[in-house]
């Protein structure tokens, strides 16, 4: 082996530690993040900041363009 493949295989080694220990903290801010936007939009009116349309999108899974207010507002009662 190499040195070139040395420096691949201890890269490939730090990526994986950082998922790990990174991975567990973005769950955490996740579950925040999504309580967070979900009041937000139980409080504000249609239309909706972009931050809040792409979580919108995320957890529906369509396109904002395709949900109207009373679809997202279900859909943020059914989820939280």
């Amino acid at each position: 082996m190499g040195a070139r493949r040395d420096r691949f295989d201890m890269r490939m080694a730090d990526q994986a530690l950082s998922r790990k220990v990174n991975g567990k903290m973005k769950i955490a801010e996740r579950s925040r993040r999504s309580e967070r936007l979900a009041e937000i939009v139980a409080k504000v009116k249609f239309p909706y900041t972009p931050t809040v349309r792409s979580w919108v999108s995320e957890i529906a899974g369509k396109p904002f363009a395709q949900l109207d207010e009373k679809a997202v507002k279900a859909l943020v009662a059914k989820k939280g």
